[in-house]
């Protein structure tokens, strides 16, 4: 189990929790919830030096009364991806902490593919400036697949050294699970690096043996589940299941009647990945919790599974419960309806109220993750496909969902050349290598999107974030590119050569410098002017950003060409026998 992080004098912690001194604290007429006892009842917390010390009646130097309000341990999230927020680390936790979230863990997997280490790096400092604790796993999969371009590749022997580290607690998602299942050695040393503490497992619908040799292996979490009976065979073979509420994927509704009163020690709740829009809309953890109670769970089962729960799985001591000598992170709420909160404390200390921030953040200094965008040479010329054949391979969207199919259509040929064809629906998908400037682009056609004109681009493209654009015509996919060039990353929309929408991510090409309103409000303004050009999906750019994703069936492009994903390779525009 990994140490408090607060100072602890036992002497005085012994003096405070038999009363012989005055507490710093005593927050008054709370009912706790006990997520130890499964109990809610009525009582004063006491807290000195950052703990808990005890119930009832103290002397104190600040009291604080809830009036009745419920008190919880501080929410925990065990599996995400701060990159998708699209804000950087202090910002992001001026947001979530008012919303009741005290600790994450992430797994910096998509910043690490565009800076490597140093993402990581980045990411992690923002303990030092932040009520937030943030900590790791270290990313497993960088990069994600043989079939495209990352900004770095790390390898066992890049991470073993991380392992050492305080706030990194183990090996972060293995997507990678067909190379466990034939034994690649380099997966196979990454799992067995010295000091790992928990390796996370990530494996949609991998079922009998092959489970059974991935959890043999090592991998004893899952994060990816979507169905009961996925769930329950894995929760039968001892792994630890992590339900997601993100943005992309929600999978509550259908895990939440797997918990059991048995097994619910074995269960927690995560987020994954949650967009700006969803986190001003809805909230974070506290989101999670109260869908949950609102669709007939115990309270104080649904508060474990965000917080208790994920303390012990990954073996943080003395965090995610209100019990003497258990770190001081509480949040109070109203009611389990409205569930407005009314007091954060990290570590006994006041740090939001009432949904504000008590605190001030200082932004970290982002200089090793900036000036990520390095495009080879472009013109119009860059983006054509001489014709092969009458029909073409097609990425086919599947509404709401980030799978595609692999459709036979019928191209628009002229001058010899394969073109978007917008009244058809047909619009030009490429990829654009923009690490190195290795001159890598990857072509294909894509259907579902509805635009009709113009052109997007976007930096943010799974998992790789090489550059990805989609349009109507070559002209103004050029213009986006040599935009998305001089902000150094981010989103651009552009129609009849000119730009008329833009948001800078200057943070690796994933996070702005912004507060997360103003992204908001360059999103919903996105969402505006795409349904204006056509467009039938109701977020184009987050959909767009799964479009390089090599391990999403059927169809994918990265910088290399296009994937079958089916077949796990490249396949031409053209080969459609």
């Amino acid at each position: 189990m990994l140490g408090r992080e607060v100072s602890i004098d036992l002497a005085e912690v012994i003096r405070a929790a038999r009363g012989e001194k005055r507490v710093d604290l005593l927050i008054k007429n709370a009912r706790i919830i006990n997520v130890l006892s499964g109990e809610i009842y009525h009582s004063n917390v006491a807290v000195d030096g950052g703990l808990i010390v005890g119930f009832g009646d103290y002397t104190a130097v600040q009291t604080i009364d809830l009036e009745g309000k419920y008190l919880a341990p501080g929410f925990l999230d065990g599996h995400m991806h701060m990159e998708s927020s699209m804000i950087e680390p202090a910002e992001f936790s001026r947001v979530v902490v008012p919303k009741g979230t005290t600790t994450v863990v992430v797994d910096p997997h998509e910043i690490a593919n565009v800076r490597g280490i140093e993402g990581i790096k980045y990411i992690l400092r923002a303990n030092k400036v932040v009520p937030l604790d943030i900590y790791a796993m270290i990313p497993s999969c960088v990069p994600a697949t043989h079939l495209e371009t990352s900004g770095a590749r790390l390898t066992a022997d890049d991470i073993s050294p991380s392992f050492s580290k305080d706030r990194v607690l183990g090996l972060g998602e293995l997507m990678d699970f067909p190379g466990v299942l034939d034994k690649n050695p380099h997966v196979l040393h990454k799992m067995n690096v010295e000091g790992i503490r928990r390796i996370d497992g990530h494996a949609p619908g991998l079922s009998g043996k092959d489970l059974y040799a991935y959890v043999a292996a090592g991998a004893v979490s899952d994060h990816e589940c979507t169905t009961h009976d996925e769930a329950l065979e894995k929760l039968r073979l001892g792994m630890y299941i992590m339900i997601r509420e993100g943005s992309v994927t929600r999978d509550l509704d259908a895990l939440l009647p797997l918990v059991t009163p048995v097994n619910m020690r074995r269960c927690m709740f995560v987020t994954d990945d949650r967009e700006p829009v969803d986190l001003v809309n809805e909230g974070h953890m506290s989101f999670v919790i109260k869908k949950a109670i609102a669709n007939g769970m115990d309270p104080t089962v649904a508060f474990a599974m965000a917080t208790i729960n994920t303390a012990e799985y990954f073996g943080l001591k003395n965090l995610g419960a209100i019990a003497p000598g258990y770190i001081a992170d509480l949040v109070a709420i109203d009611n389990f309806n409205d569930f407005n909160i009314s007091f954060v404390f990290k570590k006994g200390h006041l740090v939001a109220k009432d949904g504000k921030p008590l605190f001030t953040i200082r932004s970290l200094d982002a200089t090793p993750v900036m000036n990520t965008v390095n495009l080879p040479g472009l013109s119009a010329d860059s983006f054509k496909i001489p014709a092969k054949g009458e029909y073409i391979n097609v990425l086919g969207l599947v509404p709401k969902q980030i799978i595609t199919r692999k459709l036979k259509m019928k191209a628009k040929i002229v001058g010899g050349f394969a073109e978007a064809d917008p009244d058809n629906d047909i619009l030009k998908l490429i990829v654009v290598e923009r690490h190195n400037a290795t001159g890598n682009i990857g072509k294909s056609f894509a259907t579902g999107f509805g635009i009709r004109k113009g052109a997007l681009a976007s930096t943010v493209a799974h998992d790789s974030h090489n550059l990805i654009l989609l349009g109507a015509n070559d002209e103004d996919m050029l213009i986006a590119a040599r935009r998305i060039q001089e902000l150094q990353g981010g989103q651009v929309i552009v129609v009849d050569g000119k730009v008329v929408a833009e948001l800078p991510l200057p943070i690796a090409g994933l996070m702005s410098d912004m507060p997360l309103e103003d992204v908001k409000r360059r999103l919903d303004e996105f969402d505006h002017i795409t349904t204006e050009l056509g467009s039938t999906v109701p977020h184009p750019f987050m959909t767009l950003s799964f479009m390089a994703l090599p391990v999403i069936p059927e169809l994918k492009v990265t910088d290399m060409g296009l994937v079958d994903v089916n077949k796990f390779g490249f396949i031409d525009i053209f080969d459609v026998g």
